[in-house]
């Protein structure tokens, strides 16, 4: 399993190893100990979610407040999506930047993305099925949306025609949203990252 940072902090690309044979393929999609290394800390399941979708269909830009957040790490298990992690947090030096990552059925890549950071995808096939290890359980009050298609954002989706739900569609746009006071701030971000690091490295030193 490889372990990549991407360029927005807080974002990785995993690669797994696939084993395969005339019988099949096997692989490990997550491993606690992998991430926790990369992350410095480990990764609490919460909540797993499954959300399958339509070719063309875009979800996002979603995120949650922080504290707590949601971080999120994702995998397609059927089809083809453009996985799509934003840097929504004010202060940031990548603030208001994306990067897109292809998650897919052959390669099987996974994402993690940390807490505060927005999270879209486009379906690249229809039933494209992505399986989602989440940290903290949905919290409606605290979850929000940004525009998936805002100009300022510019996010390059590859479809024409793309599907949104209604509370998608009706999502204010990123001028709004951090005029509003929605977005979180990049500050309280890192405190609650390395208050996680910190609360591992506590739990280490007991445990010897």
């Amino acid at each position: 399993m490889k372990i990549r940072p991407l360029g927005i902090e807080g974002a990785f690309e995993i690669t797994p190893v696939q084993h395969g044979d005339p019988r099949g393929t096997f692989l490990e999609w997550y491993r606690f100990d992998h991430l926790a290394e990369a992350l410095g800390h480990p990764l609490r399941l919460a909540q797993a979610n499954i959300s399958t979708s339509s070719r063309g269909v875009v979800r996002g830009i979603h995120f949650a407040d922080v504290p707590p957040g949601q971080a999120k790490y994702v995998t397609c298990t059927h089809g083809a999506v453009l996985d799509v992690i934003v840097d929504i947090r004010v202060g940031s030096p990548t603030f208001g930047q994306w990067e897109a990552v292809r998650l897919d059925d052959v390669d099987r890549r996974a994402v993690y993305i940390a807490e505060g950071l927005g999270h879209g995808f486009c379906a690249l096939t229809d039933d494209a099925t992505l399986t989602y290890l989440c940290s903290e359980t949905y919290n409606p009050t605290g979850e929000h949306t940004v525009h998936p298609l805002d100009e300022e954002l510019g996010v390059e989706w590859p479809t024409g025609t793309p599907l949104l739900s209604a509370r998608d569609d009706a999502a204010p746009s990123f001028a709004d949203a951090r005029a509003r006071g929605l977005l979180p701030a990049y500050p309280a971000c890192r405190a609650y990252s390395e208050a996680l690091r910190t609360a591992e490295k506590a739990q280490g030193a007991r445990s010897h």
